[in-house]
């Protein structure tokens, strides 16, 4: 291998290091729970010549502290109580917000104890966050005129939302106008939200319907470079993601007293609010036009998207609705692909964030989880996955290791010609063309499986760390979320003392080796010791340390991907072993190791 490519992958690997030592010493904040925030009345914004929807802020139409509890919050006044599948919750009558909406399926924690996840809160409480819709004036008429997030909504059918009894809410502004608003759930995540008016009044009124999903504070996030958490929007074809960070850096709407970007839909959009496995969004039926806003209000601490529907005019003794979508749940991918093709979602899919690789992210997702459907543990699926992609690559590996046969086997000529050269690099460059060219070997031909791995290696990390479907899934033993690093640990023994590993992030967990990254080093140096050495003494040291330094740099990663690497190590090293055979190179790696210990102790003596 020449300089130019040895000192290509020593480059490479040596800013890898770099890199997984500066999020291991220099990890991303996390953000801090949000503190506290007051409730005040925000400036309402106007659209297409009429008031639009107003802030979320406007809570009571005065400045509210937060109360102590979610619980308390929940107590305050009326509801209905939700009972779905998978969720489980209520509607407040005030506003007829949905605001309490907990995730049955799915548990804080591994331990099955463990309180499940709570997704919705109501006003009042701590975080903040719920759905909220009404009426935006105009014409003549007022904001009290139209229901808000203040309304006092009656029952007028239904005492329970399930997936067999819708609700209908009903509320008379006593001045000709008559408000109904009916909603459904299905048995995952998707309520249907119906807005209509009845004008028994003498003349024609003009209002627009909205839609919100509001957060009061900065939600408490993941903050990690590859994920994206936040705003999340679909705009005729048009994916647009903005972190809660840069909401504040949008244009000043000072009308609005908000921070806003504004986007006008044609025919097929979506927007909400993204977490890492979790989602709420506003969907307005396909084919409807709309306003997407994307909003921040700094008085009032709350993060905002609206989906501001056209303006009706109602004729006297007319009645006008118009239907939305709300999604508020888990982000499983089989559930958001069955809405996107059922419901006509356009691109509802990509609410997941494949990131970059996306062309690659998909299909390896889509592969490890039909894998897993046939063999029902994710573990062993990736280890399936490993398997596919390694036969796909073979027909490349199989040039490539070929060529490393050789290069092992010109190891010898090449000393003689470093010891002919000695100080002298440019004879050494030509010495070893020339042998190349004899022997017909390319050196580059070794690198390129490496290179083809990279991708693969980044794409199976976005899934791995992104997908729900690998939160909490177990492989086998004390593995029981392949999400979450190893948590044995060398330190305690795996588990024989009598007291627990570091915690993540503790200035002792880089040391803190699990079961599998000891595996991860081993399949690494055994890799390794079937590939050429490089002639110089520097690198060849540190390419003898990289698979330790690996070693614990991925400790603390997933352990999902460590078994993924550790799978790929195996079966690259199985190949590459028999290939080099077959070409007439006998490896004899643990030979080599028995060999170095007997000269070190002869050079001892």
């Amino acid at each position: 291998m020449d300089d130019q490519n040895k000192n290509l992958i020593l480059a490479s690997a040596l800013s890898l290091i770099v890199i997984l030592v500066w999020f291991v010493l220099f990890p991303p904040e996390s953000s801090p729970t949000p503190e506290p925030v007051t409730i005040s009345e925000g400036i309402a914004p106007t659209s297409d010549g009429i008031a639009a929807a107003p802030p979320a802020a406007i809570v009571d139409g005065v400045a509210q502290s937060l109360v102590q509890t979610r619980d308390t919050a929940l107590a305050t006044g009326e509801r209905i109580t939700i009972a779905s599948g998978n969720l489980s919750g209520s509607v407040s009558l005030t506003g007829g917000r949905l605001d309490d909406l907990s995730l049955r399926a799915y548990r804080e924690t591994v331990d099955p104890d463990s309180p499940i996840v709570t997704l919705l809160s109501p006003v009042g409480g701590p975080g903040a966050y719920y759905a909220l819709y009404g009426w935006a004036p105009g014409g003549d008429l007022s904001y009290d005129q139209v229901p808000g997030a203040n309304t006092q909504w009656i029952i007028e059918s239904g005492d329970e939302l399930t997936p067999e009894t819708p609700i209908t809410l009903k509320w008379d502004n006593e001045q000709g106008l008559i408000f109904r608003r009916t909603m459904t759930v299905d048995e995952h995540f998707m309520f249907t939200v119906t807005q209509s008016v009845e004008n028994t009044s003498g003349t024609a009124q003009r209002m627009a319907p909205y839609g919100i999903v509001a957060r009061h504070g900065k939600p408490d996030t993941v903050n990690f470079y590859i994920l994206h958490e936040g705003v999340v929007r679909m705009s005729d074809s048009n994916l647009q993601e903005i972190k809660y960070k840069n909401l504040p850096d949008m244009d000043f709407i000072e009308r609005e007293g908000a921070y806003a970007e504004v986007q006008d839909v044609t025919e097929n959009g979506w927007l909400g609010f993204t977490d890492k496995y979790w989602m709420t969004t506003l969907i307005p039926a396909p084919g409807q036009a709309f306003t997407s806003v994307a909003k921040y209000l700094p008085s009032a601490d709350i993060y905002q998207t609206e989906a501001r529907l056209p303006t009706m005019t109602v004729a006297p003794g007319e009645i006008a609705e118009a239907t939305t979508l709300l999604f508020a749940g888990a982000k499983e991918w089989q559930t958001i692909r069955d809405y996107q093709n059922d419901l006509g979602i356009q691109g509802f899919i990509d609410s997941i964030d494949w990131g970059w690789f996306f062309f690659l992210t998909k299909p390896i997702f889509w592969l490890l989880h039909n894998l897993n459907l046939l063999i029902g543990n994710m573990g062993w699926s990736i280890i399936a996955l490993t398997l596919i992609l390694k036969a796909l690559l073979l027909p490349l590996a199989w040039k490539s290791y070929a060529s490393m046969a050789k290069m092992k086997e010109l190891q010898p000529e090449m000393e003689k010609l470093k010891e002919k050269a000695g100080d002298d690099r440019q004879k050494m460059q030509q010495g070893m063309m020339e042998l190349y060219k004899k022997e017909k070997v390319n050196p580059a031909a070794g690198c390129l499986p490496i290179l083809l791995q990279i991708p693969i290696f980044f794409s199976l990390y976005k899934v791995i760390f992104v997908t729900l479907e690998l939160r909490q899934a177990p492989w086998f033993g004390w593995i029981r979320d392949l999400s979450a690093p190893d948590p044995s640990s060398i330190l305690n023994l795996f588990g024989l003392l009598p007291f627990a590993a570091p915690e993540a992030g503790s200035m002792f967990a880089i040391i803190s080796l699990g079961v599998l990254p000891i595996f991860l080093g081993i399949t690494m140096w055994m890799q390794q010791k079937l590939n050429p050495a490089p002639t110089d003494p520097t690198q060849a040291m540190i390419f003898a340390w990289m698979p330790w330094v690996f070693m614990f740099m991925l400790g603390s990663f997933a352990s999902g991907l460590v078994l993924y690497w550790i799978a790929n190590n195996t079966i690259t090293f199985a190949q590459q072993y028999l290939i080099m055979r077959s070409h007439g190179y006998h490896p004899n790696v643990f030979g080599n190791i028995k060999s170095g210990f007997k000269r070190k102790r002869s050079e001892g003596k």
